[in-house]
Order: structure tokens, then C-alpha cells, then sequence
């Protein structure tokens, strides 16, 4: 089967480089090109062997490459939109990271084209295809944790000074910058809220108007959800969790990036027996699974796990944690 022909946008996201390698690093794909108008960003991308060997173009160069199929966006975050309007008009599916802009008009117009088109945009929501993620959802379908009244996430880390002002360019902060990875998870089990309330803080001694300790709590009919993001914890990175609590079982799930499960359940399942135990996944190569995903999907052997209007809700769902603007 001939490989999907693929460039990039951006190195300056930062999930860029990753997901070079991984595309790189597949069967399914052919990276044709990158594109990074940036001089600095460029010049420190090339400093990554990730990059050796791939073509540097620019974006007209890449656009009108023969054959092209597929656009990675991995632009900092306030050009994401842009370059994936781009990609779309030229008729390219797009994998577009997170989060969707600053914009919901923007990036709605964008899944409209794209729908008219019949383009895919995968959002890069790294956790989507995480393993206890994909655990958590087939214990949720089997109907072995009843009804979800009960989530808790967090994802925080210490953000150096020097990538702090960057992000503080969002008033959203770090639930924008991070917390989204989270939004997303809470709306794939609960769906939209009814209500979001965001408490926006600044903690940290720097005074560089970074949004660093942030928390939003979702509240729907028969459920609640906190979600929480800062970028001042020590070690972060080892308690970023996801917790769901359901009317016939606990999933507990921590850390995200190499996720070990404590599950219990009010009655056995197949192999599972009562109670608490826990299930060692271990970690697992982030993108991979998303990029695969996305290379059946280009070739219409699957549809989307995720629609358009799924992804807007989370979007929206995203932009009211922030107590950013809808419109």
C-alpha cells in the first residue's frame, strides 16, 4: 500500500518534534517537507536529528507539493488556525494540535471546510489513544462502572521562566496550555457541561501575567468534574491523574504519560474480581497510536472516533474553563 504523502507546519509547538519522529518513523507515511518561517525556531529545529534529511520548504512550496495528502499544524499556538485554514483550502486532511485556537468562530468556519470537503482534522489530544484511556472507556461501554458521577484530573509541571511568557499570552493560561488534554478526557466520558465555573489565579513570584494555577469545575445534571492545571508543581509530571467514580466502580489512573490503573468494582467482572486491585500498563510511545489512527481513516478504512461536533464541544468546553470569550 503506498504511503501517505505528509508535511509539517511549525516546529514550534511543542509537540513538534514528537510527532515528526513518529511520522518519520511509520510505514504509513512519506514526510515529504517542514515548513518554519521563524529563522530562530528553524534554526534550533535543525539542531534536532529529528529534522536531518527532511526538506525545508516553504508554505506555498509544501502546499503545492504533487501528491500531498496530509498537514501536520505544529505552529505555536496563536498560528494553529491559520496554518490548518491554509492546509484545508488546499484540500490536505490536517492533524492540527491543541489547543484549537483562541477563536471558536475561527475554528468552527474550519470544521465546516472541512466537513464540505470531506477532510479529516484530528485534534492532537495525546491522551485520546492512551491505554488506560482506551481501558477506561471499554470498562465504561461494558457497563462495569455504572453511572459517572464523580471526575478529578490534573495535570500541572514547573514551566521555566523563559517559556513562561509565551503562554501567559492566553489568559487561559494553563488550563489552556495544558488543562485542555484534560477537558478533552472529561468530555469524552461526561459529554458537554450544563455549566463551567474557572477560578484564575497567579501564584508564582514572576511577574509576567501568566495565569499558573488554574481550576475549573463542570457540573452536569447527575455529575461533577474539577479539572486542574498549574505550572509551579514540583514533580508534576508524576501526579498527573484522572480519576472517574461511577455508581458500580472507581478508575483511578495516574501518572497520564506512563498510566498504572487502580480500578474497583462492585462486583466481579471476567477476570476482574471485587474490589480494588491494580493493572500495571506501563508506558507507552505517545502519537503513535493517533498517527496510525489517523493513516486508516485517510485511506477510508474506518470513520472518526471523534466527529466535528464532538470536537467543538470540547473546544467550547475548553475556552469557558479558561474564562475566555465564545465569540
Amino acid at each position: 500500500m503506498s504511503k501517505i504523502r505528509i508535511g509539517q507546519i511549525g516546529t514550534g509547538h511543542g509537540h513538534a518534534a514528537g510527532k515528526m519522529a513518529v511520522f518519520r518513523a511509520s510505514n504509513d507515511y512519506e514526510v515529504v517537507g517542514v515548513v518554519e518561517s521563524d529563522p530562530r525556531l528553524r534554526a534550533t529545529a535543525k539542531m534536532n536529528d529529528v529534522y536531518d534529511g527532511v526538506p525545508w520548504m516553504s508554505e506555498a512550496q509544501l502546499l503545492e507539493t504533487p501528491g500531498l495528502q496530509a498537514v501536520a499544524i505544529e505552529t505555536n499556538v496563536a498560528g494553529l488556525l491559520d496554518a490548518a485554514e491554509k492546509a484545508v483550502a488546499a484540500g490536505c486532511h490536517v492533524h492540527l494540535d491543541k489547543p484549537a485556537g483562541a477563536s471558536l468562530p475561527r475554528y468552527q468556519a474550519l470544521l465546516d471546510e472541512a466537513s464540505r470537503k470531506h477532510l479529516l482534522v484530528q485534534m492532537g489530544y495525546m491522551y485520546r489513544y492512551n491505554p488506560a484511556v482506551v481501558m477506561l472507556h471499554d470498562f465504561l461501554d461494558r457497563g462495569w462502572l455504572g453511572e459517572p458521577f464523580e471526575l478529578h484530573a490534573v495535570m500541572s509541571k514547573v514551566v521555566s521562566p523563559s517559556s513562561r511568557r509565551p503562554l501567559a499570552a492566553f489568559e487561559g493560561g494553563m488550563m489552556f496550555e495544558l488543562g485542555c488534554h484534560l477537558i478533552d478526557l472529561v468530555v469524552g466520558v461526561l459529554g458537554e457541561p450544563d455549566e463551567v465555573t474557572p477560578y484564575v489565579q497567579h501564584v508564582s513570584s514572576l511577574d509576567d501575567g501568566l495565569n499558573d494555577n488554574m481550576l475549573a469545575v463542570l457540573t452536569y445534571p447527575q455529575a461533577m468534574a474539577t479539572v486542574k492545571s498549574s505550572g509551579v508543581e514540583v514533580e508534576g509530571f508524576d501526579r498527573r491523574h484522572l480519576v472517574v467514580c461511577g455508581t458500580e466502580g472507581t478508575f483511578h489512573m495516574q501518572p497520564l504519560d506512563a498510566p498504572n490503573v487502580r480500578v474497583a468494582f462492585a462486583a466481579a467482572h471476567g477476570d476482574y474480581r471485587r474490589g480494588y486491585q491494580d493493572i500495571t500498563l506501563g508506558d507507552y510511545d505517545r502519537y503513535v497510536a493517533d498517527a496510525a489512527d489517523m493513516a486508516r481513516i485517510i485511506r477510508g478504512e474506518k470513520d472518526p472516533d471523534y466527529s466535528y461536533d464532538h470536537d467543538l464541544r470540547v473546544q467550547r468546553t475548553v475556552l469557558r474553563a479558561c474564562g475566555m470569550p465564545l465569540d
